[in-house]
């Protein structure tokens, strides 16, 4: 029976550890800190308190929109696809001959162009946020936990990192991974603190390759490395965003691992990832602090969602 035991802790060892290792996050992940029924994850930092510290940003009135356009051309991971067909016009109707369209769009809507992910798109093996086992939740006709219509609207104090321009330069190369001490450096530059609560968006300028060469913006990237991403969860962000297409850098410098960092945030800490973001135009205006805007679409039991979200200074 010793023998048997010593087998058992073995094996559990062996299961454990290189999630650990790869992540320096020691302890269970699950419950989360919001109760083992939470579905809103990181969202629950955003108070009436930080809504108000959003609020108290907006000196100018200049709106940022941060989405780019849902069109046939844009680059796409994997086989994921977009199509947007007008099937008829309708009418004359009526002695005024009123006419109309319609639209049919077919795509991985939550997860092509600027993209919102949500707490079910990404597991860890088959544990997603919460401890939540995909076999109890995944269904094909949508996630019966972890929708992203649980999300609610996020109104914060946003921070963009211009880690371009802390580097010197106007576009960051392919396969950089962002350190911790790019964003630290970064901030100090700008003179822009993170708060509990707050997006923080990362430009790294990749977004200028955007329909100008597809075939580059979708292959490796400039994105946040693993300790970077510790950093932020630190902070106790709600979200994470940037110009580029994971957010994360790819290829990961360790070649077993795909897409860690997405798990760091996701699943063992509840903070979202935006991808995709327009973040061009305030590194342009050098806007580093702003109230930030985005409304998930109530999409029920999708894994993300589109959007347009907003920046105001």
């Amino acid at each position: 029976m010793r023998h048997i035991a010593w087998l058992a802790l073995l094996a559990a060892i062996l299961t454990v550890a290189p999630t650990s290792a790869a992540f320096s996050q020691p302890g269970a992940w699950y419950p989360s800190r919001w109760g083992a029924d939470d579905q809103r994850g990181a969202a629950n930092r955003i108070t009436p308190a930080k809504v108000l510290e959003a609020r108290d940003l907006i000196t100018r009135g200049a709106v940022y929109q941060l989405g780019r356009t849902y069109e046939a051309g844009m680059p796409l991971f994997g086989t994921r696809h977009f199509s947007l067909r007008i099937p008829q016009t309708y009418g004359p109707m009526g002695a005024n001959r009123t006419m109309y369209h319609d639209e049919i769009v077919s795509a991985e809507i939550g997860q092509v162009g600027t993209q919102f992910d949500g707490l079910g798109h990404i597991g860890v093996g088959d544990l997603f946020y919460n401890g939540h086992d995909r076999a109890d939740f995944s269904r094909g006709d949508g996630l019966t936990k972890l929708g992203i219509e649980n999300v609610g609207a996020l109104t914060t104090r946003g921070v963009l990192v211009d880690v371009a321009a802390f580097k010197g330069v106007a576009m960051l190369g392919d396969g950089y991974e962002i350190t911790r001490a790019d964003l630290t450096g970064a901030l100090e530059r700008q003179r822009t603190e993170i708060h509990a609560g707050d997006v923080v968006l990362v430009h790294t300028g990749w977004g200028s390759l955007w329909l100008a060469d597809n075939a580059r913006f979708g292959g490796s990237a400039p994105g946040v490395g693993l300790d970077a991403a510790r950093y932020l969860v630190e902070r106790e962000v709600v979200l994470v965003g940037s110009d580029t297409w994971a957010t994360e850098v790819v290829p990961n410098p360790d070649p077993e691992l795909q897409f860690p960092v997405h798990q760091l945030l996701i699943p063992r800490n509840g903070i979202y990832i935006f991808e995709n973001l327009a973040t061009e135009e305030l590194a342009r205006d050098r806007v580093y602090e702003f109230a930030f805007f985005f409304a998930p679409l109530k999409l029920k039991g999708a894994t993300g969602s589109p959007g347009n979200p907003l920046a105001i200074r």
